[in-house]
């Protein structure tokens, strides 16, 4: 909501389009935006409206489509105080490409787009507003989000302000809180039934909802010769994470399986919102973009309550702990701490060396530094791998993150994964 206050204000502004999955909360946020900030809102959904999929199927006449959505809502539109949503775009490329137009003919009206299969190449020859319009990603609730969602508001206090001594004394607080999130999640509709009604069977059964309907959308929208590879791909996600190093291997999609055959499924979901990938770099060097290796990378999920219910994880398992649970507890860390990255507008990437030995889960470019960051899922202190790294490279700070307190040792500081997020975007 701050993002889209701070866009209606810009002093050049485009129409702005809302990225993020399906069922993330896109239209909420824009219908709301609408409420608190606008007079009027004109509120127009391309799924399920043939007359305005017509109107944009014309021509880019800005007047024309003008007079038709004012038809449409049966009220005047003043450019000063109506808000346009356009909901699910990608419906109508026409739409989307007038988008350049309004901004290049008529900017001072205040449009705002969303579409969850945006970028995916699903009508050949769209053409896209390249530098007309503004973007704003939503992801699913982050811990923090979570936090307040709950009424934990003064947890959230302590941890802005930083204060380590009274986290510290809360921990096994926020440890309960966070073990519940990896259970919950935070896709909207989930946390919601997880307020309403405090069962977490319940929990699972709407999560299982949204894998669902997911799976409708592959085959519904994607091209018809990459449906079965998108299944594949996604379907394999908690199998690859499941792996010790977790890099993605694509002979495990299949016998004999290379990457040309699964490029464009693994796009298409990356385009969906649905997954978020993490390169290798071969060295912690600045900008981190050039040292990528293209071909070596984790595949996560967008959000690790679905993570865990596409593994079919019971609750006691995740709350209470299990030994046979010890392996995977490390891939649903790892997944936390990457939507967490994420959230927080962080690009994705890891380092190991060619051999894939001495790994470091996650490396960060911030505030002009290369920050690399270990993470684990119990209290464990040891960082072999991190220390060689600092060591070899000579790099200043280092990262370790764990359901340990927060100490600094050296350059090393460790980092409750609770605080994590807060701790990162705080770097200067």
């Amino acid at each position: 909501m701050d993002e889209l206050v701070k866009w209606k204000d810009k002093k050049n502004r485009k129409p702005l389009i809302v990225k993020g999955a399906r069922q993330v909360g896109k239209t909420w946020l824009m219908r709301e935006f609408g409420k608190r900030y606008f007079e009027n809102v004109v509120y127009i959904n391309f799924e399920n409206n043939q007359r305005m999929k017509n109107v944009f199927e014309m021509d880019y006449d800005i007047k024309r489509i003008l007079s038709a959505l004012k038809i449409e809502c049966g009220k005047a539109i003043e450019a000063s105080n109506t808000l346009l949503i356009f909901d699910e775009i990608q419906e109508v490329p026409k739409a989307l490409n007038a988008l350049k137009y309004f901004y290049e003919n008529a900017s001072e009206y205040v449009i705002v787009a969303a579409g969850s299969l945006l970028g995916i190449a699903l009508h050949e020859g769209t053409s896209f507003p390249v530098g007309k319009v503004d973007f704003v990603t939503l992801y699913p609730l982050n811990f923090t989000e979570f936090l307040l969602a709950v009424e934990q508001k003064q947890l959230v206090e302590v941890m802005e302000k930083k204060d380590y001594d009274l986290m510290n004394a809360f921990a096994e607080k926020y440890i309960d809180l966070l073990r519940k999130y990896y259970y919950v999640g935070g896709m909207p509709e989930v946390v919601s039934v997880y307020l309403e009604t405090d069962n977490l069977k319940e929990v699972r059964a709407v999560q299982q909802q949204l894998l669902l309907y997911y799976a409708n959308d592959f085959s519904k929208h994607a091209p018809k010769e990459t449906i079965p590879r998108i299944q594949m791909v996604w379907n394999s996600i908690p199998m690859q994470l499941a792996k010790e190093n977790r890099k993605f291997i694509y002979g495990a999609l299949r016998e004999g399986a290379r990457a040309k055959d699964f490029e464009l499924a693994i796009q298409w979901l990356l385009d969906c919102g649905l997954v978020h990938k993490c390169h290798r770099i071969s060295k912690p060097g600045m900008p981190l973009i050039s040292y990528m290796d293209m071909s070596s990378f984790k595949i996560y999920m967008s959000d690790v309550g679905l993570l865990g219910a596409r593994c079919n994880l019971d609750a006691i398992t995740l709350l209470e702990g299990n030994g046979i649970f010890t392996e995977f507890k490390g891939a649903l860390t790892e997944q936390f701490v990457a939507q967490e990255l994420s959230s927080a507008g962080m690009e994705l990437y890891y380092y190991s060396t060619e051999n894939s030995s001495g790994e470091v889960d996650f490396v960060v470019q911030k505030a002009g530094k290369v920050i690399p960051l270990e993470v684990k899922a119990q209290e464990n202190l040891q960082a072999k791998s991190l220390r060689a790294l600092c060591k070899k490279y000579e790099l200043p700070d280092a990262v370790r993150s764990s359901m340990s307190n927060y100490r600094k040792q050296d350059r090393m500081t460790n980092v409750p994964l609770y605080v994590l997020r807060i701790y990162m975007q705080q770097l200067e």
